[in-house]
C-alpha cells in the first residue's frame, strides 16, 4: 500500500496523494457507471443524474467491487441516483434527526452529554444516496470558517465536554496537516480526552489510511476512536482489510462500525450475520446498526420496523453477543440514540 511522502528538505512539490487523486478521478454520470458495470439503463428502474446538489459521485476502487452486469449490486444500489428520489413522501425531512436545533456555533452541534459534534466539511469521496445530510446547509454550517476559533471557544468554555466527534461530509476528506491542526487545538483543552471520527474514506478509498494519517493520529493526545460506515460485507476486500489492520497499530485505537439498514442492500440476517463476520476478521467491532434517518428523498430505502426486528432477532439468535450490533434509531430531540425494543432480549 503506498504512503505520503514527506516533504523534502527544499520544500520542491509533491505529487497529489493517491486518495486525492482517487477522489479527483471519481466517476460522476450514471452513463460512466453503467459502463464500467457493463450495464444499460433498461436494465435499471428510472435513474437520473443527481442533480446539482447532490450528484453522482463514487470512487473507481468502491465501483471495482461491483458485480459486472448486476443491476441488484447491493454497492450499487447504495450510490446509483433514482428517479424515486424526487418522490415527495410525507414524513422525510430536510433534517430528519434534528441537527440545526442542536446548532451551537457554525458547525458545532451539541445534542448529547458530554459530547460535541464538529462539521469540518461538506466534501465526501462518495455520494451515499440515503445519506441523512444530503440536504444539509453546508455553507452556513462550516465549523472551518473561523479557523475553528469560535468551536474551540465553545468547547473550552464547556468542561462537561469530554469527547470532540469529526463528521461532515466526511472529516477525512480534509489533509492530514489540516487535521493535525484542528487535534492540536483540541489536545490543548484540558478536560477533552477522545477523538471520535466518523468516515466512510477508507472504506471506498482505502489508500486513505496512509503514513501521514497514521503520524497524525498518533501524535494526539486524544484517544482516538476511528467509526467507519460499511453497509454490505462485498465492501471489504483485501485492499480495506489491509488499511484496517493498519489503522490498528496506532496504540489505544478503538475501531467501531456502525450499519445502515437499507432496502435491497443489506435487510436480510445472513448478509448481516456476514458482515460482522468480516468486520471481527479485520478487527472491527460492529457497532451501530441503524434504521434509517428519513432524508427527504430516501423513502425507498425505508424498511418497516417490525421487519426491522424480526432481522435483528435473526441475527441475535446465531452470533455470539460481542458479533451483534444494537439496532438503534436517531430521534431529533431525544438525549442519546434510542434503543429498539426487541423480541428476543
Amino acid at each position: 500500500m503506498n504512503s505520503i511522502l514527506p516533504l523534502s528538505q527544499d520544500h520542491s512539490p509533491q505529487p497529489t496523494p493517491r486518495w486525492q487523486q482517487a477522489m479527483a478521478d471519481a466517476i460522476r454520470t450514471p452513463e460512466a457507471l453503467l459502463a464500467a458495470l457493463a450495464l444499460t439503463p433498461a436494465q435499471l428502474p428510472a435513474i437520473f443524474n443527481g442533480g446539482d446538489q447532490f450528484p453522482l459521485r463514487v470512487p473507481h476502487s468502491f465501483v471495482a467491487r461491483m458485480k459486472q452486469g448486476d443491476p441488484d449490486d447491493p454497492l450499487l444500489r447504495q450510490v446509483l441516483p433514482l428517479s424515486q428520489e424526487n418522490e415527495l413522501t410525507q414524513g422525510y425531512l430536510d433534517d430528519p434527526v434534528g441537527d440545526l436545533d442542536a446548532s451551537e456555533t457554525p458547525g458545532l452541534l451539541h445534542k448529547y452529554h458530554g459530547r460535541a459534534l464538529l462539521i469540518t466539511t461538506a466534501a465526501c469521496a462518495v455520494h451515499c444516496r440515503y445519506c441523512f445530510r444530503r440536504n444539509f446547509p453546508y455553507q452556513q454550517q462550516n465549523a472551518a470558517a473561523s479557523q475553528w476559533d469560535e468551536t474551540i471557544r465553545y468547547i473550552e468554555q464547556d468542561t462537561s465536554i469530554t469527547e470532540v466527534i469529526l463528521s461532515g461530509g466526511d472529516p477525512l476528506a480534509l489533509s492530514d496537516q489540516r487535521l493535525a491542526a484542528l487535534s492540536n487545538k483540541l489536545d490543548q483543552i484540558p478536560h477533552l480526552t477522545r477523538l471520535r471520527i466518523h468516515t466512510r474514506l477508507p472504506v471506498v478509498i482505502p489508500a486513505r489510511i496512509c503514513d501521514s494519517l497514521i503520524t497524525w493520529l498518533n501524535s494526539s493526545r486524544l484517544s482516538p476512536v476511528v467509526v467507519v460506515h460499511i453497509n454490505h460485507p462485498n465492501e471489504i476486500d483485501n485492499d480495506l482489510h489491509e488499511a484496517l489492520q493498519w489503522l490498528q497499530t496506532v496504540p489505544r485505537i478503538t475501531l467501531l462500525n456502525q450499519s445502515v439498514l437499507l432496502q435491497g442492500v443489506n435487510d436480510d440476517s445472513k448478509t448481516l450475520i456476514a458482515l460482522s463476520e468480516a468486520l471481527f476478521t479485520s478487527g472491527v467491532h460492529p457497532y451501530y446498526l441503524h434504521l434509517l434517518d428519513k432524508a427527504r428523498g430516501t423513502a425507498h430505502f425505508d424498511i418497516p420496523l417490525a421487519r426491522a426486528t424480526t432481522i435483528f432477532d435473526e441475527i441475535h439468535a446465531k452470533l455470539p453477543g460481542y458479533l451483534v450490533p444494537r439496532l438503534v434509531q436517531e430521534q431529533a430531540g431525544a438525549s442519546g440514540k434510542t434503543l429498539l425494543p426487541l423480541n428476543s432480549i
